[in-house]
């Protein structure tokens, strides 16, 4: 029996690539516009390098809280399930933290977001 696709994560950078989405999931997604405010984008200094070769990009992206609501990140929501959201965690890698927030639309979904510092 295959599990439901049920876990909505918002995605604003390379999971939105049809490569990527091929390489983790085998299959393409369908999503929804939405945004994410009070964050913006900074760039990622060092990243993994199978993601780099997965998505082809070699610079990667990680929103960063502000609390500024002018600040916006606009991105896609996807259905994605759970043994999905496991090869995403994999992609990911330790270069991101993942939370679940408020989206403009007024949805909750997870974001891969800057890790929290240590100490």
């Amino acid at each position: 029996m295959t599990r439901p696709a049920d876990v909505a994560l918002f995605s604003y950078g390379t999971l939105q690539l049809r490569e990527v989405q091929l390489a983790n999931y085998g299959r393409e997604l369908d999503g929804s516009p939405d945004a994410l405010l009070g964050h913006r984008l900074i760039r990622l200094a060092d990243r993994d390098p199978n993601a780099v070769r997965i998505s082809g990009a070699k610079t990667h992206m990680v929103v960063r809280h502000t609390g500024d609501p002018a600040d916006r990140v606009p991105g896609v929501v996807y259905l994605l399930t759970a043994e999905e959201l496991a090869e995403t965690d994999r992609y990911e890698g330790s270069d991101y933290g993942r939370a679940e927030l408020p989206l403009e639309s007024g949805r909750r979904a997870l974001v891969y977001v800057e890790p929290e510092a240590d100490g």
